[in-house]
């Protein structure tokens, strides 16, 4: 019976969604006849049929059609049909995201037998069903945390007013699932719906300039009042409920273990707009937006909280609460009945909010919380034996949450940066003529002399450089923030490029000049703020283990990491290890440096939080929130997880409630279970190891032979793909160059993703993972070896889907007509040969190692939402390719020209649902 109607539920499922998506085209088709008359209707109409019918057979004739009809279609009309095709997308996204939706509403409303894999009920109800004790999963709870770190990278290619505009039609799209609904409330909604198809016609959909750093955090900020302030304090409510029903003799209360975090604004590595002011600025906006949401808050519950003293008895301890608060702010507004203590009370709670870090205001958050608390407190006395006073507990949780600083703010700089000033400082005082050409050991010993000795290097006679001076003016703000907002305002520097162990030691150095780090007379030590290296390439993820072990064995680092629970961050970057090295070798170098890192840790008691700096894409170590959880080391879990969450990331997961409130809840009971079971190490692990560092070897050598050894590389990528056009997207601040050279090395990964991303050839998501893994499968044992590590080991069997997913967005017959971009035919036939002959080496080798007949028969709903796209993304594509020849050909100057190649590569971005 279970089985039947989980069946006929998804069956429906997928009828609802074709409806959607069918009702969706048809309200756009009206809106392209109204504005372009029914000739543009049916110029798409042609481009999708002719797409698709090539789609299904290779015919020459429609192949040659298309093209024609393509090249003879003139501006304004070319503009609009790529703009109707990049809409449609835009839909197909709205109509998924209600999908999904739809089928978490409908788990939710079976018995718990059935509810949703991935949920909070089916976790605890898994846990408690294998006997896992209550104590065991206290324990737990008091030691995990994932925190997720919003980023402005440049990845997001939809305006906010375009994702508010998609917000209001996935309202009006789940409404109409409403079975209440009548005739004319339906009619209502279509029409809302045509109304909002029709605005988001008439609405621009790329940026005029380039966002601004403040823009940036205005547009992580929207996600925070949108959705995360409501979700993040559910989800700990949710898993408290569901222990209290599993676990009824255990009194439950979950600390925080989910977070979210931000670097915007506080990211200076290559953007030279993020200033110390800069930052300052976020810190007080942060605050703005957090008090605010506290006071509508508080607001909503003076409505609720009426009751009377002349009815109810309140505590004494709230009594005198509101005496001292009329003592203290004698000019308030007071609430004007006096016998609804809980609104006087509240009243007075809002005038300490609005004076927050004032006189007479709230000093910090937990001042806050006894208030919220003490009111409780005494609605217990006159309620019912467990009642819950939800709106209450849900305000009480957010302020622990988000404090009145909202989001911890990262601050990262280059290793480059910290060594240069150290350099100007040291040379001033004589300690160091040339700091910089010193050895390694060198540095190290000179810097820890520093560091032991109490008195300040900075000289306050001397005027520094501008470089310099900026330098020590982000150290000077975070001691002021620590004093403004609070600890946890910022808590965490990140070095980039960090090679060695002098790199940290330079920066603790620099907060010590702050009086941020402190050394008493008495060798006692204070230290307010955690220094994280950031192991991006593959040399440094190689190097990592040394530099830690270094750096904990120094008895000054030592006495750091006691004042910080002695726990060490370090950050692992994916992008810049995939472009060194390819995504098979950076995924398992990430792997192994996490490993034995842990290791030298665990033998000094020392706990590690690792900061996966993942991106959206896949060549980017993007992916599936969960899926990159059971991919890591399971000894990692124990002191905390922190993940980037950036670009089309963002407005993916949490522009909707319920989509946010899936993928937390997912990445929440993943991270839970694996925690509960423990490090439990497989015996064959050992030999796995063996295997991947055999494959990767391979891997490494077949993708730097191309990348880095081919000479005529760098003219087929530059050449090849709209990366030369991609800078006037306006998707970011910070610059497409480190240096602003066009150097290889210089290229941030992000845009070296995107490009290949539009181009279909998704190179970073897959190149020479084919030939590794072909070579090790060419013997029966070595298939079998593999078979088993997909089948009993999440992190290879992460690694083989990811390529799945990069394999299946790639599509070659579309990839090939952008080697009409390449001027060198030769170099373009040779080189696209080579990509073509590893995607299927590739696609070979995965579907022997997993079974299947195509990729991704595992995820269905996956497959066929890229098989639906594709027919649409193909004109795209083909008009890209004819508009870049077209516009290079001129020389690069036709603004207008340029205009149409960014909206197709708009329009790409949110058909393959990726951009960098």
């Amino acid at each position: 019976m279970t089985i039947d109607t989980a069946h006929s539920t998804q069956q429906s499922h997928h009828v609802a969604l074709r409806r959607d998506i069918n009702m969706l085209g048809s309200l756009l088709g009206d809106v392209l006849v109204q504005h372009g008359g029914k000739e543009l209707l049916d110029m798409v109409e042609s481009i999708r049929e002719k797409t698709k019918s090539l789609r299904n057979v290779a015919d020459v004739e429609t192949s040659q059609q298309l093209k024609e009809t393509i090249q003879t279609i003139q501006p304004p009309m070319r503009k609009q049909v790529i703009r109707a095709f990049a809409l449609y997308f835009h839909l197909v996204n709205i109509a998924e995201q209600n999908h999904r939706i739809r089928r978490r509403r409908d788990y939710q409303m079976l018995e718990e037998e059935q509810s949703q894999p991935g949920s909070i009920p089916h976790a605890i109800a898994l846990l408690k069903k294998n006997n896992v004790p209550g104590e065991l999963i206290e324990d737990t709870l008091s030691s995990i945390s994932l925190e997720l770190i919003l980023t402005a990278h440049p990845t997001e290619a939809t305006r906010r007013s375009v994702l508010e505009i998609h917000k209001r039609i996935a309202t009006s799209l789940k409404q109409l699932d409403n079975p209440l609904l009548t005739k004319r409330e339906q009619k209502a909604l279509k029409a809302d719906l045509l109304n909002e198809i029709t605005t988001l016609w008439q609405t621009d959909e790329l940026r005029h300039k380039k966002p601004s750093v403040m823009d940036e955090v205005n547009m992580g900020l929207f996600y925070f009042e949108e959705t995360l302030f409501e979700v993040l304090p559910q989800i700990h409510q949710e898993l408290e409920e569901c222990l209290h029903d599993h676990y009824p003799d255990a009194k439950w209360e979950v600390p925080n273990i989910l977070k979210f975090g931000s670097w915007i604004g506080g990211d200076r590595d290559g953007n030279p707009f993020v200033t110390p002011e800069m930052t300052w600025n976020t810190l007080e906006r942060q605050r703005d937006v957090v008090i605010s949401k506290y006071k509508d808050s508080v607001k909503n519950l003076m409505r609720q909280l009426s009751q009377s003293t002349n009815r109810i008895a309140i505590c004494p301890e709230l009594t005198k609460s509101i005496e001292e608060d009329q003592n203290r702010l004698p000019d308030a507004k007071e609430w004007g009945v006096p016998h609804e203590a809980y609104r006087v009370k509240l009243a007075y709670v809002l005038e300490k909010l609005q004076r927050v870090n004032r006189e007479n205001g709230y000093k910090n958050s937990e001042e806050f919380i006894t208030d919220l608390k003490l009111i409780g407190n005494s609605l217990k006395q006159h309620f019912p034996e467990g009642s819950h006073f939800t709106e209450l507990n849900k305000l009480i949780r957010q302020a622990s949450l988000f404090g009145f600083h909202l989001a911890t703010l990262d601050v990262r700089n280059h290793s480059g940066e910290h060594e240069g000033a150290i350099a100007e400082i040291l040379s001033r005082v004589n300690l160091a003529e040339n700091y910089a050409e010193l050895d390694e050991e060198e540095k190290v010993q000179l810097l820890n002399s520093l560091l032991e000795d109490p008195r300040p290097v900075l000289s306050t006679y001397e005027d520094y450089s501008e470089k310099t001076q900026k330098i020590l003016d982000i150290f000077t703000m975070i001691k002021k923030a620590h004093k403004e907002f609070g600890p946890q305002s910022i808590s965490v520097y990140l070095i980039s490029m960090t090679e060695s162990a002098s790199d940290l030691l330079e920066v603790l150095v620099l907060a010590k000049e702050a009086n941020i780090y402190r050394l008493h007379a008495d060798g006692s030590v204070e230290s307010d703020l955690n220094i994280a290296p950031l192991l991006e390439t593959i040399d440094d993820l190689k190097a990592g283990p040394a530099i830690m072990e270094k750096l904990f064995d120094l008895p000054v680092y030592k006495h750091h990491l006691e004042k910080h629970d002695q726990r060490q961050e370090i950050m692992l970057g994916y992008s810049d290890g995939s472009k060194d090295g390819g995504t098979l070798t950076a995924n398992w170098k990430l792997y192994q440096a996490q490993q034995e890192i842990s290791r030298i840790a665990s033998e000094r008691n020392l706990r590690l939080k690792f900061f996966h700096g993942r991106g959206g894409a896949l060549g980017r170590g993007g992916g599936p929130l969960r899926r990159s959880l059971l991919s890591q080391p399971p000894e990692t879990y124990t002191a905390g997880v922190k993940i980037t969450e950036q670009g089309e990331v963002l407005s993916s997961r949490y522009l909707l409630y319920d989509i946010a409130y899936r993928s937390l809840e997912q990445a929440t009971t993943t991270l839970l279970s694996s925690a509960v079971s423990g490090i439990e190490k497989d015996v064959r692990q050992e030999k796995w190891h063996e295997i991947m560092e055999e494959i990767s070897a391979v891997s490494l050598k077949s993708y730097q032979s191309l990348v880095f050894e081919d000479d005529g590389f760098l003219a087929y990528f530059k050449q090849g793909t709209p990366l030369p056009e991609l800078g006037a997207l306006n998707i970011g601040s910070r610059p497409m160059s480190r240096k602003g050279t066009d150097h290889f090395d210089d290229l941030r990964a992000i845009p070296w993703v995107f490009a290949w991303t539009q181009s279909r050839q998704l190179m970073p998501a897959w190149y020479a993972s084919g030939t590794g893994l072909t070579e090790f499968a060419a013997t029966e044992e070595g298939l079998s070896s593999l078979k088993e590590m997909y089948a009993n080991w999440p992190f290879f069997a992460s690694l083989i889907d990811n390529l799945q997913m990069g394999l299946m967005k790639a599509d070659l017959a579309t990839a090939e007509k952008y080697m009409f971009l390449i001027d060198d035919e030769q170099l373009a036939n040779r080189i696209f040969g080579k990509i073509v002959d590893e995607y299927h080496r590739t696609k070979d080798v995965i579907l022997t190692i997993t079974g299947q007949e195509e990729l991704l028969d595992g995820t269905p709903n996956i497959k066929d939402s890229i098989r639906l796209r594709n027919p649409y993304v193909d004109p795209l594509s083909s008009l890209q390719v004819e508009l870049i020849s077209t516009y290079r050909s001129n020389g690069s100057e036709d603004d207008e020209l340029l205009k149409e190649i960014l909206l197709t590569i708009n329009g790409i971005a949110a058909g393959l649902r990726n951009t960098g």
